[in-house]
């Protein structure tokens, strides 16, 4: 063989190689990039084209896969879609699965998850297309209609649980958009649908209950403060507070008022109890100052700030403001400076209240079932911490209590039912906007239902949305609906 024969056979032989290598690349180590592109029009469809597992509440579905007659065929369906928004998420063949159950839980419903292996194997055998799992979850339908329908058109969120058990009973966000118009098979409508959400400045698609932007707690905050107090031994529910009608935050010359400009007792002292009864700005920021800042931080750690959470939703950790000086450690007391919650964490430290100080893992799946509905596993309620003793936990529930009979929530009040309850109403900006805030539970002496309420503050500047005007309503139905079926 000649020299240039040779070369050739070199080149040739060099370009097959490069083929070999380049395909098996490809087909190994880029496939499962390739599988997860969202172009990929062969895996959509085989992912599509799957009977998806249903979303159950009470029994009903509020999200499932019906047959259509398209090359897709399947389209998933949300018969109560506005009021379930955020629980669900939606389904698109253009854009996936997306937030909500139908994102966290993908594997299940898809019938891909590690745990649905040995059922999925009779499939396997018979050729039979597989099917997904379906999910029942904690919501109490009548809590969720009535929270949704309390908060109306205003923007905000109301999260509810059982305390006992950690069950997620409602969770409602508002403005909510409808999961059918991201699901339809017409996909340039999907498109124009998904803009559109996306460019609304009210951000419907955010879950204000457990992410998005974190709110300032405001009042609601004290009960942290209070718990701390309590549980060092230093105070008890009849100590006496300083209360003037303002109070100077160290090192400045800053001073902030009580509510109103009142005093909270007519007198210079206020006891703690009390203090929580009325919600006194001036005794929560001194006491804020005596406690400092590591004590009430690792009381609200102890409640569940900082900590990731899925629920099995990814919830945004609410937090407590490192390294603040004195004075914002002050402006901490009163649930403001940098302090920063999410509604499902302010009805995380109503529960563990209400459940003798034991704080349960919250969670929105009960149970997972097969294609026949026989359930495959089952969701046991966990203690997530203790973060306050049993005598805390009842001093602080008769504080609460208090707030409702005779202070700032009696809007909140239910017919011979006792309510335990604390309002906030939290500054924002620097226009003297405020949030609306609830937090409380029912009844007192047995809770079954413990619920947080937040409305976003309506207009640029406060004209007179306090929590106990505002969102006290609001809890009220909520827990009139849960303790009343």
């Amino acid at each position: 063989m000649n020299a240039p024969i040779r070369r050739l056979a070199v080149v040739v032989a060099a370009m097959f190689a490069a083929l070999l290598i380049s395909t098996t690349y490809i087909q190994f180590f880029q496939a499962d990039t390739l599988r997860e592109m969202a172009g990929n029009r062969r895996t959509l469809l085989d992912q599509y084209g799957r009977d998806r597992g249903a979303i159950l509440v009470d029994g009903t579905p509020i999200a499932e896969s019906e047959p259509t007659d398209d090359d897709l065929r399947w389209i998933r369906t949300y018969s109560q879609g506005q009021l379930y928004a955020h629980v669900t998420g939606y389904y698109s063949f253009t854009y996936g699965a997306g937030l909500g159950l139908e994102r966290s839980e993908n594997a299940l419903l898809s019938g891909s998850a590690d745990s649905l292996f040995y059922r999925r194997l009779p499939d396997l055998v018979t050729g039979r297309e597989p099917t997904g799992a379906t999910l029942e979850i904690t919501i109490d339908p009548r809590v969720q209609r009535a929270a949704a329908q309390a908060l109306g058109d205003r923007r905000g969120a109301v999260v509810a649980l059982d305390p006992r058990t950690g069950a997620i009973l409602a969770m409602v966000s508002h403005p909510t958009y409808d999961p059918n118009t991201l699901s339809s098979h017409n996909l340039s409508a999907v498109q124009q649908s998904y803009e559109t959400l996306n460019e609304d400045a009210s951000r419907p698609l955010v879950n204000r209950a457990i992410a998005g932007d974190l709110y300032p707690p405001g009042s609601v905050f004290k009960l942290v403060v209070a718990a701390a107090a309590l549980e060092s031994n230093e105070f008890n529910p009849d100590s006496e507070l300083p209360s003037p009608l303002r109070y100077t935050l160290p090192g400045t010359s800053t001073s902030i008022p009580n509510f109103g400009g009142s005093s909270c007792s007519g007198g210079e002292t206020t006891s703690l109890f009390d203090s929580v009864r009325v919600s006194c700005n001036t005794s929560f920021a001194w006491l804020a100052g005596e406690l400092g800042a590591d004590q009430l931080n690792a009381q609200a750690e102890a409640f569940g700030f900082g900590q990731p959470l899925q629920v099995p939703l990814p919830v945004t950790p609410s937090r407590y403001p490192v390294d603040a000086d004195d004075a914002q450690v002050g402006l901490t007391g009163i649930g403001q400076y940098d302090v920063r919650v999410t509604p499902l964490q302010v009805a995380m430290i109503a529960a563990s209240i209400a459940n003798d100080g034991v704080l349960m893992q919250p969670h929105l799946v009960d149970t997972v079932r097969d294609k026949d509905l026989d359930p495959i596993d089952t969701t046991s309620a966990q203690e997530l911490s203790t973060p306050i003793s049993v005598t805390t936990a009842q001093e602080l529930t008769d504080m609460m209590v208090a707030v409702v009979d005779a202070g700032s929530g009696g809007a909140a009040a239910l017919p011979g039912i006792q309510v335990a309850g604390k309002t906030g109403t939290a500054e924002f900006g620097t226009t003297g906007a405020a949030h609306a805030w609830f937090t409380g539970f029912a009844p007192a002496d047995n809770p079954t239902i413990a619920v947080a309420v937040l409305v976003e503050s309506a207009t640029a500047d406060w004209t007179g949305e306090t929590g106990g005007v505002v969102a006290a309503p609001i809890a009220r139905a909520v827990l009139e609906a849960g303790v009343n079926p």
